[in-house]
């Protein structure tokens, strides 16, 4: 089989994770051919892969959409690809050959980012969010079977689009994850070191709405009150700061908040660490917490959980879903039961062994290659079915 990938999207979060996991585990089948049109960056990751051809493609982010639909049928085309994987939320409109789309964005279906938008008065953001939402669910019209991450993501999207979706998970790979031994750099290092014997509470992500880190804030200054003996230090991946952070989210409401509450001494603002060096912090904390109120499968909850460590996790059937009772659950937008739930946590040793226990087994249900054989599976099965010369009809070929 011959698949081409459309992972243009993939600049940032779970569209990395997802793209520099999928891409090795298909191109490690004797069997499949891949063809990859990716940013150039990340196409020189993959440049020693073998059985891969790279199409290192620039594309500007706010016409990405339009440039794929005008270009990307052409290559396709003339790669002889035998499959489409559209890995990107969107898909394209004349597919040349049968179309798998991965839609992997809540936002466009969440009622609750839109509030946020309009309460934070982000009114472009807000249209410009709206009319992606409409062409991610015309996607779904357009692809022959859309996929979706988690079994609560696909009910959301089949509700939301009337259309089957076919739930296959994301995966993991502990070897490869914890692969890099290279040392953090020295200025993450210093800043690591800079929280001493406190109780590190680990947040990994690029500062955005969804993930909900005003929640998260707002919780400090109870976890101050009620851990007078050991103070809690919240270590975040990202810095509150603009200019810092992929995409147009803007962290100045996060960054007054800390201000207004007094809680900077609290976070310890680590800046983007490479993915292949994220084990080393799990490695180094006491609690891992993710307080999005809108998700669709939460890669790092996953990574949190191989990592032996306790989650706190906002109470989403994708989070119920993706850790089970490796996690204790708070209401997404209640920073007193977030505080409470850490509190329970740090104040119960058995607690917290069980939770580990029950995560690094919990974690072990999630494979990439597992996720690429179900995969292969599904476009094995269009294939099958496609004839030459002969209309598709998009999501009713669905199963």
């Amino acid at each position: 089989m011959h698949m081409f990938i459309n992972a243009l999207a993939a600049t940032a979060g779970g569209g990395l994770t997802y793209t520099r996991n999928v891409i090795p585990h298909l191109a490690a089948h004797s069997d499949v051919r891949v063809t990859a049109a990716l940013c150039p960056n990340l196409a020189r990751e993959f440049r020693d892969v073998p059985n891969v051809e790279l199409l290192g493609l620039a594309m500007p982010a706010a016409q990405r959409f339009w440039h794929e639909q005008c270009v990307l049928p052409g290559l396709v085309r003339r790669s002889g690809a035998d499959v489409l994987l559209s890995a990107g939320n969107f898909a394209l409109r004349t597919s040349p050959v049968p179309q798998i789309l991965l839609s992997r964005n809540s936002i466009y279906t969440s009622p609750d980012f839109f509030r946020d938008l309009r309460s934070r008065g982000e009114y472009r953001m807000w249209v410009d969010t709206r009319l992606r939402a409409f062409l991610a669910k015309r996607s779904v019209s357009w692809a022959d079977v859309t996929v979706a991450p988690s079994a609560a993501f696909a009910e959301e999207l089949k509700r939301w689009t009337g259309a089957p979706v076919i739930a296959i998970h994301h995966g993991f790979d502990r070897e490869a994850f914890t692969r890099d031994s290279c040392p953090l750099a020295p200025e993450v290092e210093g800043r690591f070191n800079a929280a001493g014997g406190c109780f590190k509470l680990l947040f990994v992500s690029h500062y955005n709405y969804y993930r909900n880190f005003e929640t998260l804030i707002r919780a400090l200054p109870i976890l101050r009150d009620r851990f007078a003996c050991r103070p809690v230090k919240l270590l975040l991946t990202c810095n509150l700061v603009a200019g810092k952070n992929p995409g147009a989210y803007r962290p100045h409401t996060a960054a007054s908040l800390v201000k207004t509450l007094g809680v900077s001494d609290m976070i310890v603002e680590l800046g983007a660490v490479p993915y292949q060096q994220l084990h080393q912090i799990y490695a180094r904390v006491d609690a891992y917490v993710s307080p999005a109120y809108t998700e669709t499968f939460a890669h790092p909850l996953v990574e949190a959980m191989a990592s032996g460590l306790p989650a706190l996790a906002s109470d989403l059937p994708v989070h119920r879903e993706i850790c089970g009772e490796a996690a204790l659950y708070f209401n997404r937008f209640s920073p007193q039961q977030l505080a409470d739930r850490l509190c329970e946590l740090a104040s119960l040793p058995e607690l917290r062994r069980s939770m580990k226990q029950k995560g690094r087994r919990r974690s072990n249900d999630f494979s990439w290659s597992k996720h690429v054989d179900e995969l292969l599976s599904v476009a094995n099965n269009l294939v099958g079915e496609f004839v030459p010369g002969v209309p598709r009809q998009g999501a009713g070929k669905q199963s």
